[in-house]
């Protein structure tokens, strides 16, 4: 009976693990979890439209390769498939907000779950950019909660006017062409400072849009422009009012439609070759420092000494020059070995048409 007691405990045992595993699965599987969603993106990239969760940390991969260029390591996602090889994408605008898992986008719109959400830059992309293309590109990095701003190249005359700190940014909401003048804020309150965040990051939004259209040669030139925007007004509307308050959800419905219509606006003056995509991240895995860089900013190529005598380090696109070097001179060098082999062991009496018609002509003669 003691036997029978302990096996029966142990399988009940086992049948309560086994419920707590299928529990958590469960739990898991309901929650909530932050979104990629695509909003604009020519025909010639291709995504999928299926359920397979985006690495976190391999976003800046994924804005790398829709862009065209290649990466250090392969992304083995199939979200993106193979597209046109002779077309690339003349802009990638990718809108990071913080402070929501999911926004109520249109249910046409590609979305992917995000596995390990952690932060990340597109310096990567930036850099990359600025080493391929000889025509000075635009590039755009802004964070207006934080003032941390980066632009490069033609973005230094295209956005010399746009709002930068908090100060000039509140200086322009209360211009006559603000957005404060011209929507609708239903429950948000002007005279909040949180409320005032939020809508600078709107006018933000509004204005390099509006920019840009002043400038559409820029978009016409063979230098691909990158755009990286975060915005965090969301997030603090939802510290400062709740998550359920009234605040909180008409400021989600009015950032969904700035963003349609960001995203619209971006299509149109790119003629339909841009890349439009939207992170929502309720809270990052890791904390993370970023660094602050003058507006001012210009790509150097510089060659430090070193008081070690170490060597240069090498571009990842290394192993592919070495190997197409190699190669190449690898065939070469066979086909001078297998030429000269033939020409040593000719026949002249039978392998050459230049000594049988010779030979014919001295009979002649």
């Amino acid at each position: 009976m003691a036997t029978c007691s302990i096996v029966r405990r142990l399988s009940m045992s086992g049948e309560a693990n086994w419920m707590l595993v299928i529990l958590l699965a469960v739990w898991i599987d309901g929650a909530s979890t932050d979104k990629f969603t695509l909003l604009k993106s020519p025909d010639y990239v291709r995504f999928r439209n299926i359920d397979v969760p985006l690495p976190g940390e391999r976003i800046q991969d994924l804005v790398s390769l829709s862009m065209g260029f290649s990466v250090e390591e392969g992304l083995h996602w199939p979200g993106l498939s193979v597209g046109n090889l002779f077309h690339r994408p003349r802009a990638t605008c990718l809108v990071t907000v913080r402070g929501v898992d999911e926004l109520p986008l249109a249910k046409s719109e590609i979305s992917y779950p995000i596995e390990n959400a952690v932060p990340f830059t597109l310096d990567s992309v930036a850099n990359t950019i600025h080493s391929l293309f000889p025509e000075v590109p635009v590039v755009l990095q802004l964070a207006p909660s934080e003032e941390r701003l980066y632009m490069v190249g033609k973005a230094n005359a295209v956005f010399q006017d746009l709002p930068v700190t908090l100060q000039q940014i509140k200086n322009r909401m209360f211009q006559d062409n603000s957005i404060l003048k011209t929507s609708s804020l239903n429950s948000l309150n002007k005279n909040s400072e949180a409320d005032i965040l939020f809508l600078s990051e709107l006018q933000v939004l509004n204005d390099i849009s509006t920019l840009l259209s002043r400038h559409k040669h820029l978009a016409k030139d063979h230098s691909p422009d990158l755009f990286g925007l975060e915005l965090a007004g969301l997030e603090e509307i939802g510290k400062h009012y709740g998550l359920e308050s009234q605040q909180f959800k008409d400021a989600t419905q009015i950032l969904v439609d700035y963003l349609q219509k960001f995203a619209d606006e971006m299509s149109d003056i790119y003629g339909g070759n841009a890349i439009i995509e939207v992170v929502t991240v309720k809270n990052f895995a890791n904390p993370f420092v970023r660094k602050t860089r003058s507006i001012l900013e210009s790509v150097q190529i510089s060659n430090p000494g070193s008081p070690y005598n170490l060597a240069y380090s090498y571009n990842f696109e290394y192993a592919v020059v070495f190997n197409i070097v190699l190669w190449i001179m690898i065939g070469l060098a066979l086909a001078v070995i297998a030429i000269s082999y033939n020409l040593w062991n000719m026949d002249p009496g039978y392998d050459s048409i230049i000594y049988r018609m010779t030979n014919q002509k001295i009979r002649l003669d």
